[in-house]
């Protein structure tokens, strides 16, 4: 404060300082007043304007920022986001209390005076100068509103937002300017209902509808008389006023604007008194602003909306362009995701994988055929507190889209190969030598040939071939396909998946040089296994993945509609290509490594994958009206998922049947449910003979009968085989000894699978197991 004489007057540099500030500032208004067109002003205190005429003639008001309501495909709200939390509502949607304790508290002449009005800034500049601060303000509702659009248009940068807000005479002049020109322009009426919906009321609530809700939970044309006192009364201070962190100061701030709307004449003196005995009456709701309030789970597919909205050119020429758009709001985004089949996945995840666990799943559902998603979810809530067990990082997506970046996919790749093998004429029913452990053969890339020279061998000691296709998809022998790749080369299958979208986590196209990338050694996400997996499911046509339908914007009484990004499809394989891997993998969910995935009342195929180490576990599969990924596993690739339990269950060695399979089958049963039941197109695929081989999958050396019966119990029961004159298929056996493989295998489904004599039943199927880059 400055100093005062010992007496209590204002001291002679006071006295001049209010003299000179009076006249200086009274004869800029008059002159902005009388004559727009007034010359140079000659103030050379910082931030003062040199003169009239340089500032611009038309005040910019960019539409004011709103919320964002996020909708499922069916209308459902996700979530509300927002830059600043508002709700634009006409003035006739605003209490008339409201409207009458907002003029009288901080404007009471507003009716009456033109932009300016002149008594007023009189009367307050004389008030200051007596008391040597700032007691009263002289700006009328006209100029507030001209203040609150530089701040609206200042945004969220700190310097602009100082600029827009410092208390100078050059800021003084443009608003007056300003002012003049809106008061022209809009008119009382107007000028008030924008002032109400820009002015900032505490609580991160801008506007008079967002600060009704917040403090009394209802709209603002419902607001009574006590109520629309208090939020008139906010915004000279909002933070010192705070009803919430200050309720006694706010009620004593309500009665003085009570009691300015009885001086004033808008109510009686017996309305006054009885508004100022009631209580504040506070009802409060609390911000929900972002994808962390979303519903069924829908955070990380919420974060993956946004992060489309400011990625893709459809809503904007530039990054900036979009990041504006975003944050001026007003938008109602419908988006591709499905109540039901989200629902579905969330339930799944949470019954089979505790937030907490030592790992994570993450599972993805996509509509083949069109490339919406439909469901999208994870172990781990979304959130930054990680007390909380939550995280902001989506492990469905690439890394440019939620920071993950994916995982080695395992097994889950081979179908790719197989499909180019088949697009290039690979007979059906081919049969490899397939041995149980054999070097990477020399490999023909799209560039050079290649010849790791490394070993790669199958998941337990007895699988050794010779194998036919069918076969080896089915139990997912590596050695076939490693034989596979080094007669068609590798360049076939790497066109192959980047027609059906595949790329690695990074964005980046699979590399040439690594023939081991058909046994899934690359990170490959969730989304993008689910949408390539949904060309098979739609006879081969792959359409890019998409999550926004149709997007509106509300400005002022207008709306308009923005475009959006379509999904692409394109024919990445010949129909009869689909329709034979959908033919090889509807074995690998009926009787082979992911038989415990399968479902029973439709028709669905699908692959295991399990890499080195047991780190990460898949199962993707579809039916042909849907397609999803289910990855499990360590999302920091350190916990080997050996002797450990996860939700609950203990594993002795998790794979990509035991682990991610079950979570699949659920949410697909559950996705499912109520809707149509189509069926694949089928091929026939002729019979194979390859030699009689002795193999019992995870059970002892020597395998075959005994060989199921006795498999250990987190294996599976065997392959039948040829022992004591058992055919390999189980074709003719007793119920007796099918029973045997599915119970000694650890696995009651094994004995049940096997009733059926076509195929691979009780000495097939215990419980999965697969191994590194294995099912």
């Amino acid at each position: 404060m400055p100093n005062k004489r010992s007496g209590g007057g204002l001291s002679p540099v006071q006295q001049a300082a209010k003299f000179l500030g009076i006249s200086v500032l009274a004869g800029g208004v008059l002159a902005g007043i009388a004559l727009p067109a007034f010359g140079t002003l000659g103030l050379a205190a910082k931030g003062s304007v040199e003169s009239f005429d340089e500032i611009p003639a038309n005040l910019k008001t960019p539409p004011l920022s709103q919320r964002t309501t996020i909708l499922d495909s069916e209308g459902g709200k996700i979530a509300t986001v927002y830059f600043r939390d508002r709700t634009v509502v006409p003035l006739k949607k605003m209490s008339p209390q409201l409207r009458k304790a907002i003029v009288a508290i901080e404007d009471a002449r507003f009716y009456d005076h033109g932009a300016v009005d002149l008594k007023g800034v009189l009367r307050a500049l004389n008030s200051n100068a007596r008391s040597g601060e700032v007691t009263q303000g002289a700006s009328t509702l006209t100029q507030q509103y001209v203040k609150n659009v530089f701040v609206e248009m200042a945004g969220d940068d700190p310097d602009k937002v100082a600029q827009a807000t410092q208390q100078t005479l050059g800021r003084k002049i443009q608003e007056l300017k300003y002012a003049i020109q809106v008061e022209e322009e809009l008119g009382k009426k107007k000028i008030l209902e924008n002032y109400l919906n820009i002015t900032y009321f505490g609580q991160s609530a801008y506007g008079v509808e967002a600060a009704s809700q917040r403090y009394f939970s209802k709209s603002a044309e419902d607001l009574e008389l006590q109520e629309a006192a208090l939020l008139a009364g906010l915004v000279q201070s909002p933070t010192h006023y705070d009803p919430i962190d200050n309720p006694k100061t706010a009620e004593r701030r309500r009665n003085v604007v009570i009691d300015r709307m009885a001086q004033v004449g808008d109510i009686t003196e017996a309305q006054a008194t009885a508004a100022k005995k009631k209580p504040l009456g506070l009802k409060i709701r609390e911000p929900r602003n972002g994808c962390i309030t979303s519903a069924k789970g829908a955070g990380f597919f919420c974060d993956y909306v946004r992060r489309v909205f400011l990625d893709d050119p459809a809503f904007g020429k530039d990054r900036e362009t979009r990041a504006k758009l975003w944050a001026q709001g007003g938008m109602t985004i419908r988006t591709t995701l499905d109540p039901q089949a989200q629902e579905s996945v969330q339930a799944s995840l949470k019954s089979h994988v505790y937030k907490d666990d030592k790992v994570a799943a993450a599972a993805t559902m996509v509509e083949p055929g069109t490339g919406k998603i439909l469901a999208m979810g994870q172990s781990q809530p979304y959130g930054s507190d990680a007390k909380k067990h939550q995280t902001v990082i989506n492990y469905s997506v690439d890394q440019a889209m939620g920071d993950s970046g994916g995982f080695p996919t395992g097994s889950t790749f081979k179908p790719f190969l197989a499909a180019a093998a088949i697009e290039g004429g690979l007979p059906l029913n081919k049969v490899y030598p397939s041995p149980n452990k054999m070097p990477y053969p020399k490999v023909q890339g799209c560039k050079s040939t290649y010849n790791q020279g490394e070993m790669t061998q199958n998941e337990i000691e007895s699988e050794v071939g010779p194998y036919s296709l069918q076969e080896a998809m089915k139990l997912s022998i590596n050695t076939y396909f490693v034989q596979m790749v080094g007669d068609l080369g590798l360049c076939p299958t790497l066109e192959m998946v980047e027609k059906m979208g595949v790329r690695t986590g990074a964005g980046k196209k699979l590399p040439d040089a690594q023939p081991s990338v058909i046994l899934g050694t690359q990170s490959i996400s969730p989304l993008t296994m689910a949408s390539a997996y949904a060309t098979f499911a739609s006879r081969g046509m792959y359409c890019t993945p998409i999550a926004i339908e149709s997007v509106t914007q509300k400005i002022g009484e207008k709306k308009k509609t923005i475009g959006v990004p379509k999904s692409t499809c394109e024919r990445a394989m010949e129909e009869r290509t689909a329709d034979a891997v959908n033919t090889l993998l509807s074995g690998v969910t009926d009787s082979g490594t992911g038989a415990r995935a399968g479902l029973s009342d439709r028709d669905n195929a699908g692959k295991t994958g399990t890499t080195d180490a047991r780190k990460n576990a898949w199962f993707v599969g579809y039916t042909p009206n849907l397609s999803s990924a289910v990855w499990l596993g360590d999302p920091m690739q350190q916990q080997s998922m050996v002797r450990i339990t996860i939700g609950g269950t203990y594993f002795d060695k998790v794979s990509g049947g035991a682990g991610p399979g079950p979570i699949w089958r659920q949410a697909m049963t559950g996705a499912l449910q109520g809707k149509d039941a189509p069926a694949f197109n089928k091929v026939h695929i002729p019979a194979d003979k390859p030699k009689d081989k002795d193999k019992g999958r995870d059970g002892k050396p020597g395998g075959g009968l005994f060989g199921g019966m006795f498999g250990g119990g987190n294996g599976n029961g065997g392959n039948g085989g040829t022992d004591g004159g058992l055919t390999t298929n189980g074709g003719t056996t007793t119920d007796g000894a099918l029973t045997l493989g599915g119970v000694t295998g650890g696995d009651l489904t094994g004995g049940a699978t096997g009733t059926d004599p076509t195929t691979t039943g009780g000495f097939v199927q215990g419980n999965d197991n697969g191994g590194g880059n294995g099912p």
